[in-house]
């Protein structure tokens, strides 16, 4: 095995999650901190092209983020095989807390997920969640990590490809590194993906100066001009957060300010805070890296050039279906319709969180609608079980006499 190399930051949650998945494999590696060091941040340029962590070097190798799916081909994997009453598919607020509730009634569970935390592992900071006056999203999701795997429940960190019913009733489970699980019962709950800004030149740079992660890739700016796009809760936060470590941030919004009063009554305590709206980015300008955007005026249409180091893009989420949308019914935004209870159209398997068509996108919400998947896949386990127990209890007919 050739030597192996990590490039992070230290509030990077993917970085972490690449680490413990060389642990879990035990497979040594070399830890570099490319936010605390210049000359760091230069090599994992110079290696990989990108202004973004977690870089993996492996020999000639080099893997760009947590992909768990490469990582699997390159440092191997069990194969699966197993059969499971619940199989999970997302490890956010709602897969954990589902696979809690599904562990504490005895069912067999199997969370299968690219990452540990979801959407949640990127909040800089939750002050909403009950119990905490303030926490990261990262330590947040972590607790909820230590109290899934104390539950005994087992964890894969793979993609899902596909959902499919055997003629046997079971589902069947693959994923990207060729396992598959059977599954009496699944719980999808997925979360959902950022939003690309879908501009001109986004493909050249991302990874070079875009980014969807300020928590990943914001001490790489350290001291540079960055901007910011979107409105609400989390682009707030991140310009918020960018402040302390850019020297100017400049935060682009479309048409109104749609975050909470309590964050976005913060920005006027940050001199060094630029707010243009309405505006939104038509384009994104550089050479090998980024150096700037255009933008226009939404109201009067005039476009202008703003010189910016690195682009943050916060301006929403679109849900993860693609492995199940052939089995349930979605609704015109994507998401999995439920009822009350998180049943989907297809019956055993069920969604909770912000992949569904409910509401409200918050993680107490996800929390609370994966204790209720839960619940309802033990109820229809049981009523299977009832049902198959009656059927073998209930004695032959008897022909009558002619």
């Amino acid at each position: 095995m050739p030597e192996v190399t990590v490039y992070s930051t230290k509030q990077c949650p993917y970085c972490r999650m690449v680490k413990a998945f060389l642990d879990k494999h035990g497979i040594a590696y070399r830890g570099i901190d490319a936010g605390a060091d210049e000359q760091a941040a230069a090599d994992l340029y110079r290696i990989s092209g990108q202004l973004g962590v977690p870089v993996t070097v492996v020999g000639e190798e080099v893997i760009v983020g947590f992909d768990a799916p490469r990582l699997t081909e390159v440092f191997g994997a069990e194969r699966g095989g197993d059969t499971f009453d619940v199989v999970i598919l997302g490890a956010g607020p709602a897969g954990l807390t589902a696979a809690v509730y599904t562990a504490r009634k005895s069912l067999s569970t199997l969370v299968i997920s690219e990452n540990i935390g979801g959407q949640a592992m990127e909040s800089w900071a939750v002050e909403n969640y009950m119990g905490y006056r303030m926490v990261t999203g990262e330590d947040l999701m972590n607790r909820f990590e230590e109290q899934a795997r104390g539950a005994n429940v087992r964890l894969e960190l793979d993609r899902v490809t596909g959902v499919s019913r055997a003629p046997d009733g079971l589902f069947a489970v693959t994923t990207y590194a060729g396992q598959t699980f059977k599954a009496r019962s699944v719980i999808v709950a997925t979360g959902r993906q950022p939003r690309r800004l879908g501009v001109e030149g986004e493909e050249k740079f991302w990874g070079r100066g875009v980014s969807v992660c300020s928590t990943c890739d914001g001490p790489l700016f350290k001291g540079k001009d960055v901007a910011v796009v979107g409105g609400g809760n989390s682009a707030v936060t991140a310009a918020l957060e960018m402040a302390r470590i850019a020297r100017s941030v400049h935060l682009i919004i479309r048409s109104q300010i749609r975050a909470d009063p309590v964050y976005a009554d913060r920005l006027g305590e940050h001199e060094n805070i630029t707010v243009h709206m309405p505006y939104t980015v038509t384009g994104l300008l550089g050479g090998e890296v980024l150096s700037g955007v255009r933008l226009k005026d939404t109201e009067r249409g005039m476009e202008r050039r703003l010189a910016v180091d690195g682009v943050f893009a916060e301006i929403g989420h679109e849900p993860n279906t693609a492995a199940v949308k052939d089995l349930v019914r979605l609704n015109d935004q994507a998401e999995i319709e439920v009822d009350e209870n998180c049943q989907t159209a297809q019956a055993g398997i069920f969604a909770a969180g912000d992949v569904t068509s409910v509401r409200g996108k918050q993680i107490i919400i996800a929390a609370g609608e994966g204790a209720k998947a839960a619940l309802q896949a033990h109820t229809y386990l049981m009523a299977g079980e009832a049902a198959a127990a009656a059927k073998v209890a209930r004695p032959p007919l008897i022909p009558p006499h002619p």
